[in-house]
């Protein structure tokens, strides 16, 4: 299996690059990715996440042979935002604006509509266990509570904000029509925006244009566009400048890791995982990976979204109120597997029923609007008065007289 058509830009084809193309093979792989992504971040809150003692002493003395490397988990974060720029741009090509607002709506929203609930009723029957009031929960379900300044029912939520600020922006490009110029304009201005917005203290830019995270995201764009085009000296260029970019933006984040993991968190090895990542999603575009395309990643990568939602809250109460009860390391593999074994069923028996009732619904077709003149009374109009020939004219040697070349 070789790699997909690679198509020739020039002005004169501008046009045809948003033309639809042949079906491509799903990637499996990135589906592996995306649980690779997840089970990161779940051993992080689980074992490498200690701002609040949860197992009664720290994460580091729980768990001294595993510590070092799971306090790297959060890092899973920014493989999610890699491959969501990769696939957002993907999804996107060909689409409308409203079909591209439908396809995140019902992606996002089932699932997390089933976490919040889920989690809201944990945190409920928990004693001390931060509880929201009934507004602030309701505000949950919009999925723009941090806009509204209303806490979290679940600390993983905030990047599901980053998510939808991505989305908001790469939804101009789509309103316009998606063309590999126009893509490639959108993130120098995109990146751009974001140098100067670190270089200010406006707080309003600071949250359209999210300059710690949208390295990321174009990187992953700029990833699928060499997956589609090939790899052409600016796309090398712009996931290069990505890269430049959150290796930056990590100095910082690695800071406010070790300050969660209470054990020293490198800047160094963040940076050569994150290498790592864009090294490994560039092989996917070059197509070196192919060869990972069992059909059961597909069902991993289903759950890796509902397995996200609900494992931090949740897991983290069952530790606290269950540590002394099991072996360190029994316990953590019970709420691993539980927390899979959740996943599973939230994808089956909510996500996927309910995305597919919500697709139906919302692919109803918009009501046609009358124009203004189709909406005005009907008017009489005056009958023409029938046109009276001469009677030479109906007289047999009319036509004789009539030239040939007017005859009809």
């Amino acid at each position: 299996m070789g790699l997909p058509p690679q198509e020739t830009l020039s002005p004169l084809r501008e046009e045809s690059a948003a033309a639809p193309q042949p079906v491509k093979r799903r990637l499996y792989v990135l589906d592996g990715l995306r649980l690779i992504a997840a089970l990161m971040v779940v051993f992080y809150h689980y074992t490498g996440y200690n701002p609040t003692n949860y197992w009664g002493r720290s994460d580091a003395e729980v768990f001294p042979a595993i510590h070092g490397i799971t306090s790297y988990g959060w890092l899973g974060v920014y493989l999610f935002f890699l491959i969501s720029g990769f696939v957002i741009c993907m999804s996107s090509w060909n689409r409308t604006p409203r079909q591209f607002l439908f396809s995140r709506f019902t992606r996002l929203y089932p699932a997390y509509w089933a976490a919040v609930i889920l989690t809201s009723a944990v945190v409920f029957l928990t004693p001390k266990a931060g509880r929201l009031s009934p507004p602030e929960t309701l505000a949950n379900l919009t999925m723009f509570e941090r806009g509204m300044g209303v806490p979290y029912v679940d600390g993983v939520y905030w990047t599901l904000w980053a998510e939808l600020r991505f989305y908001m922006l790469f939804a101009v490009v789509v309103a316009f029509g998606v063309t590999y110029r126009r893509v490639m304009t959108f993130c120098v201005i995109w990146m751009a925006a974001c140098i100067m917005t670190t270089s200010g203290d406006n707080d309003f830019l600071n949250q359209v244009f999210e300059p710690t995270y949208a390295p990321f995201f174009i990187g992953g764009i700029g990833i699928f566009l060499m997956y589609r085009f090939g790899p052409r000296p600016e796309i090398w260029l712009l996931i290069a400048a990505s890269w430049l970019d959150g290796q930056f933006q990590l100095d910082d984040l690695s800071d406010t890791a070790e300050g969660h993991a209470r054990t020293p968190v490198y800047w160094a090895v963040c940076v050569v995982l994150l290498a790592l990542f864009y090294a490994v999603l560039i092989a996917v575009a070059r197509g070196k990976l192919e060869f990972l395309n069992w059909r059961w990643l597909t069902v991993a990568g289903a759950m890796t979204y509902p397995l996200y939602l609900i494992h931090e809250k949740i897991g983290l109460e069952i530790i606290l109120h269950n540590h002394n009860a099991l072996p360190p390391y029994l316990l953590l593999g019970l709420l691993v597997g539980g927390a899979l074994l959740s996943a599973y069923l939230i994808h089956r028996l909510v996500e996927e029923p309910v995305a597919r009732r919500l697709r139906k619904w919302l692919a109803t077709p918009w009501p046609a609007i009358p124009s203004d003149r189709a909406s005005e009374p009907p008017t009489a109009a005056p009958v023409p008065a029938p046109t009276q020939l001469p009677a030479s004219a109906t007289s047999p040697d009319f036509a004789a007289k009539v030239p040939a070349a007017t005859r009809r």
